[in-house]
Order: C-alpha cells, then sequence, then structure tokens
C-alpha cells in the first residue's frame, strides 16, 4: 500500500503561526507528532488531522484534472532581471540552472518546424540578446536539446518540446512586461 501524500496550504500564514502559537501555549509538554498534525490540522480549518486527510482524499477522488506543477516563482524573478523591458537578454547568467531558463526565451522565438541556415539561426539568436556572443547561446541551445543541428553544421532546427512550469512562468513574465 503506498503511503499518502496530504497537501497542506494555507491562505494566510500568520493566522496558522497565530493558531499554532495558541495552542502550544496550551500544552505542558512537546507535542507527539498526532498532536503536531492535529495542531496544523485545525489551524487550517479542520477539525483534526483525519479530517483533513479525508478532505484531501475526496478531493482527489473528485479532481479529474492532473495536479498543477509548481513554479519556483523566486527563481523566475531572479532569471528576469537577465532581461531588459523590452524582453532581450541583457548578459548571460553565471549559474547553469538560470542559464538553461533563459534559452527557453531564446527557443520560444524561433519558428517551429522549419530548418533555417547557421546565418539564420544566429540572427533568431542575436535578436533576443544583446550581448554579442550568439556561438554561446547557439552551442548552449543544442546541448540543452532545444536545437538540432546537421552533421555538417549547416541546417538548425528547433526541438518541439513543452517548457518546464519555471520557463513558461518567465515566459508569460517578459511577454507581460513586453507588453506594458
Amino acid at each position: 500500500m503506498s503511503k499518502l501524500h496530504v497537501p497542506f496550504a494555507v491562505a494566510d500564514i500568520t493566522t496558522l503561526a497565530r493558531s499554532l502559537r495558541e495552542q502550544l501555549g496550551k500544552l505542558d509538554h512537546s507535542p507527539s507528532h498526532v498532536e503536531m498534525l492535529n495542531m496544523l490540522a485545525r489551524a487550517n480549518g479542520h477539525a483534526n488531522f483525519q479530517h483533513l486527510r479525508a478532505d484531501a482524499q475526496a478531493q482527489s477522488r473528485l479532481s479529474t484534472t492532473p495536479p498543477e506543477e509548481r513554479v519556483d516563482h523566486a527563481r523566475v524573478e531572479k532569471v528576469l532581471r537577465h532581461f531588459d523591458e523590452a524582453g532581450t537578454m541583457i548578459r548571460w547568467p553565471s549559474k547553469t540552472n538560470h542559464q538553461t531558463l533563459c534559452l527557453w526565451v531564446i527557443w520560444s522565438r524561433i519558428p517551429a518546424d522549419q530548418r533555417f541556415s547557421e546565418r539564420e539561426m544566429n540572427q533568431f539568436i542575436n535578436e533576443s540578446h544583446s550581448f554579442g556572443d550568439h556561438a554561446l547561446l547557439r552551442r548552449s541551445m543544442i546541448d540543452a536539446h532545444m536545437l538540432t543541428r546537421t552533421p555538417d553544421g549547416r541546417l538548425y532546427r528547433r526541438i518541439e518540446k513543452k517548457p518546464d512550469p519555471d520557463a513558461l512562468a518567465l515566459l508569460a513574465s517578459i511577454a507581460q512586461r513586453v507588453s506594458a
């Protein structure tokens, strides 16, 4: 039997903290694991942990949509700093996971299902950044399996795949910034 994961989210963390402080203040001992679960459940508006778990199970059975993938908003905000108000990448991040996220922006600007010469691909890349190193970006996109090229390096094509949730959030933030 697999372990049931019980999701826990609160609308207001200050209310949760206040409720936990009040409940802990009434105890004269350190709470056990079950007591702590019950406190968290009560702080979230449930009678106890069993009620919270039953609610989560029922919600899971009734839900027909797949669970939403989480976005690392802090990461997206940090990566967004590498783009100007026009959505142009102004510098190459030092962190690899930030670099990959930046590449999704360039990838999204390359037309799908078309082959391009190296010169044409460089033009797409140059229109998306301002620091003058299209070769670095092109190689990085090939290494990240976002682009493919023929063995002789004459033709390039965008590889179609779904960006991860952070990349989608970054693309939405840049689009919002550009349209504002």
